[in-house]
């Protein structure tokens, strides 16, 4: 199983589901390729933004290796499951996918959720630490449906 998550910029959504579904995966001894990208470029080569990491750090995870990119038609084919954050991601991630089979792929993250079942996961940014607290809550029952799913 291969699974991108995607967020605007990368830095902050993203890279704490990636890294979360990371962890879960050595947890479960799951072999998975997961990575992370962003709608946009902004923030390419950056490290996720120091929130992200501090909140990630907070449960024993480490996300500071992880560097933002932005998503890339290639990437639609690579990966069996595309997992936007938002509406707005989601909306991003298919104006690039042309082909059904590649639309298929492209699902909101909470679909996975039990307690936040097809809610947007919202962006963090502007927010103070307490967002990204949300954002985590939020992620880790998704990642937690999407290996209840796919196991």
């Amino acid at each position: 199983m291969k699974i991108l998550m995607v967020c605007l910029g990368n830095i902050c959504r993203s890279p704490l589901a990636h890294g979360l579904l990371e962890h879960k995966l050595k947890e479960h001894k799951l072999d998975w390729k997961i990575d992370s990208a962003g709608t946009g470029g902004w923030h390419a080569g950056q490290q996720p933004d120091i929130r992200s990491i501090k909140i990630a750090a907070k449960y024993g995870l480490d996300i500071s290796c992880q560097n933002a990119r932005k998503i890339s038609p290639a990437d639609l084919e690579y990966y069996d499951l595309i997992l936007g954050m938002d509406k707005s991601n989601i909306k991003d991630i298919m104006s690039l996918a042309g082909a059904q089979q590649f639309k298929d792929k492209v699902k909101l993250i909470t679909v996975y959720s039990i307690k936040y079942k097809d809610q947007e996961v919202p962006d963090p940014y502007y927010d103070k630490d307490a967002g990204f607290q949300i954002v985590y809550n939020m992620l880790e029952d998704a990642i937690d449906g999407i290996i209840r799913q796919y196991t």
